[in-house]
C-alpha cells in the first residue's frame, strides 16, 4: 500500500522542515521527487540525504511568487518525457502580530508566498496534469484556516485563502481527474519553531518550547514525519475517492482545546 512507484512529484519548500520530510517519504515510496526552494544550501543537504537513502530526487531553485518563471520551470521539468502526478504546495512564510501590529510589508510578503505561490504552482501543475490525464494537488493549510489564534492576522488570512483555493480547484477539475485536498497542522517542531524561540525568547528556549508544546491537548508538537505520513496517504492511489477535503492533524487542538 501507498506505493508511489512510477509517479513524479513536485514538493515546494522542501529544503527543510515538513517539506523535507514529505520529499524523503515520497522518495522512499518510489517517487521521482522534484524539490522547489530558494534555500539552495539546505536543499543540497536534503538531496544528498535522499540520494544516500536510494531515492530519486532533483533540486530546482525556484521563487514560487514569480508566475512566469514558475510556469517555465514546470514546462522544463515535464517536457514530453515525464508526467506530473503529485504536487504538494508546502512553501510558506509566517508573520507575528494582530491587525494593528501587521505592517503592509509583512502582509504583502505573507500573501505573496502563501497565496500567490500556491496559485502559481497550482496553475503550472494543473496545466501539466491535464496533459497526462490527472493527478493530485495537496495544499498545506493550517488550523488557523478555520479558527482564530492570537497574533497571526496575516498568516491566518493567507491560510484561509489556501483552504478556499483547495475547494475551488477540487470542484473545477473533477472532470480532468485532478484531486485536490488540504491538511491543517497545528504546531509542528520544525526549524521555524527553533528560530522563533531563539529570536523571541533567548535563554528561555527550552522553557517556552514546553509551553508551546502543551498548547496541543495531546501534550506535544507534531513531528514533520507525522505530517508527511498523512500527505503520503492523500497523494496515493489508496485515497482516490478523496477530493475537496481538509484534514486537521493537530493533536486535538481544534476539537479538544479548552
Amino acid at each position: 500500500m501507498f506505493s508511489l512507484e512510477k509517479k513524479t512529484a513536485v514538493v515546494t519548500g522542501a529544503a527543510k522542515g515538513i517539506g523535507k520530510a514529505i520529499a524523503r517519504l515520497f522518495a522512499a515510496r518510489g517517487a521521482d521527487v522534484h524539490i522547489l526552494d530558494l534555500d539552495e544550501e539546505s536543499a543540497a543537504q536534503t538531496v544528498d540525504e535522499i540520494t544516500a537513502e536510494g531515492g530519486n530526487v532533483r533540486f530546482h531553485p525556484a521563487n514560487v511568487v514569480d508566475q512566469k518563471s514558475t510556469l517555465k520551470l514546470f514546462e522544463e521539468i515535464f517536457d514530453k518525457k515525464q508526467r506530473l502526478n503529485i504536487l504538494v504546495n508546502n512553501a510558506g512564510v509566517a508573520a507575528i502580530g494582530n491587525l494593528e501590529e501587521t505592517t503592509e510589508e509583512d502582509f504583502d510578503r505573507v500573501q505573496s508566498v502563501n497565496v500567490k505561490g500556491v496559485y502559481n504552482c497550482s496553475l503550472a501543475g494543473v496545466k501539466q496534469m491535464k496533459k497526462s490525464g490527472g493527478g493530485v494537488i495537496l495544499n498545506l493549510a493550517s488550523i488557523v484556516s478555520t479558527m482564530g489564534i492570537p497574533d497571526r492576522f496575516a498568516y491566518s488570512t493567507s491560510k484561509g485563502a489556501v483552504l478556499a483555493m483547495t475547494f475551488s480547484i477540487a470542484r473545477d477539475y473533477l472532470d480532468e481527474k485532478i484531486r485536490c485536498n488540504s491538511i491543517s497542522p497545528a504546531r509542528v517542531h520544525t526549524p521555524f519553531v527553533d528560530g522563533y524561540l531563539k529570536q523571541h525568547y533567548p535563554g528561555r528556549e527550552k522553557e517556552m518550547f514546553e509551553v508551546l508544546s502543551k498548547t496541543q491537548p495531546i501534550g506535544r508538537m507534531g513531528q514533520p514525519e507525522e505530517i508527511a505520513a498523512l500527505v503520503l496517504y492523500l497523494c496515493s492511489d489508496e485515497a482516490s475517492f478523496i477530493t475537496g477535503s481538509n484534514f486537521p492533524i493537530d493533536g486535538g487542538f481544534t476539537t479538544l482545546k479548552i
